[in-house]
């Protein structure tokens, strides 16, 4: 596989994210992360508490005629088994051992969905549920290679993603933006950088323990689910700039 160089928070990419003012914007964005990465497709998928879908990606209408008129999302293990996650699933730790499941991945492989999969659970305020996937053809080996590569930028940029869908949402009030304190708000900030918490301790002469309070309080104060979320939340809240 071939990737082309990401770096996080400095590509036009995620700019052009914020300034996202419509489905077709987003549409452009998907298309564009696809090439930057190197992969079949990247779609966004979200479901709301009715049912009712909404996504952009680079999937073909036939597949998603097709994943509709099947009604696909109620045995879809992408979609299921995400709703039950927290955390970046690689599709081979999904449950495939249905007949009906094994049935739906012949047929998104012969869709050229691709052999390989890496979805990000997403959840947003008042219960949405959205699902941010890149899919592939390639080799155990490669795509491990590549989500282990790219991981945490992939998780930024989907929450980074969902925000912006978000905003397009109808009559959506805008939320309340929180204040860090100066030491969340460096700490943040060394982690968007890159460094690494020993890497952070060290820099802000603080101990470890005393770190992880920060990141706690951070977390909390941004309704974050992990660390690499709430970096994301204080990057498109412009409470954090790198």
């Amino acid at each position: 596989m071939g990737h082309a160089v990401l770096t996080p928070f400095s590509d036009t990419t995620l700019s052009r994210l914020e300034l996202a003012a419509s489905a077709e914007d987003l549409q452009s964005i998907i298309e564009t992360l696809r090439d930057q990465f190197g992969v079949d497709h990247i779609v966004y998928h979200w479901v709301n508490s009715n049912g009712e879908q909404y996504g952009v990606g680079t999937y073909s209408e036939d597949w998603v005629s097709r994943y509709l008129q099947k009604n696909y999302l109620r045995i879809d293990p992408v979609v299921q088994g995400c709703s039950q996650r927290f955390h970046p699933t690689d599709w081979k730790q999904l449950d495939w051992s249905s007949k009906a499941a094994r049935s739906f991945y012949r047929d998104a492989v012969e869709h050229g969905i691709g052999n390989q999969g890496f979805s990000i659970p997403i959840r947003g305020p008042n219960g949405q549920f959205a699902v941010f996937t890149l899919s592939h053809n390639c080799s155990d080996t490669e795509w491990s290679d590549f989500t282990e590569q790219y991981r945490r930028d992939l998780i930024l940029i989907a929450h980074f993603f969902n925000q912006s869908a978000l905003t397009l949402e109808p009559d959506r009030q805008p939320e309340a933006v929180p204040n860090l304190s100066p030491r969340e708000t460096d700490v943040l900030t060394l982690l968007a950088t890159g460094h690494s918490r020993s890497q952070v301790a060290n820099t802000l002469q603080i101990s470890e323990h005393t770190l992880r309070a920060y990141i706690e309080s951070a977390r909390f104060k941004l309704r974050a689910l992990n660390t690499t979320h709430a970096v994301a939340r204080a990057l498109h809240r412009g409470l954090i700039v790198i």
